[in-house]
């Protein structure tokens, strides 16, 4: 599964999903952290919305996904991560 995170440099929401995508093991992943502040498209896009993950499908067109709790836990991210690899 590829997987983009749109990210801030300080953003401490971003950090935290940034670890628990890390510690998948679930299934595999592959992970990209884009940082906002280095492409003005990117930065309107999400300014106000990071961390915001999307998955990337065979075409490289990406889908994002539901916005998780900060405090989710790494079993949410990884059932999250599971329904949506499911739709691939």
């Amino acid at each position: 599964m590829r997987l983009v995170l749109y990210s801030k440099e300080g953003c401490h929401l971003c950090e935290g999903l940034a670890e628990k995508l890390q510690q998948v093991r679930s299934l595999p992943i592959e992970l990209e952290i884009r940082d906002i502040s280095l492409n003005p498209q990117w930065f309107a896009a999400y300014q106000f919305e990071v961390p915001v993950l999307c998955r990337l499908d065979g075409d490289g067109r990406e889908t994002p996904l539901p916005r998780l709790a900060p405090r989710a836990s790494l079993s949410q991210v990884e059932s999250l991560l599971e329904r949506f690899n499911d739709r691939a």
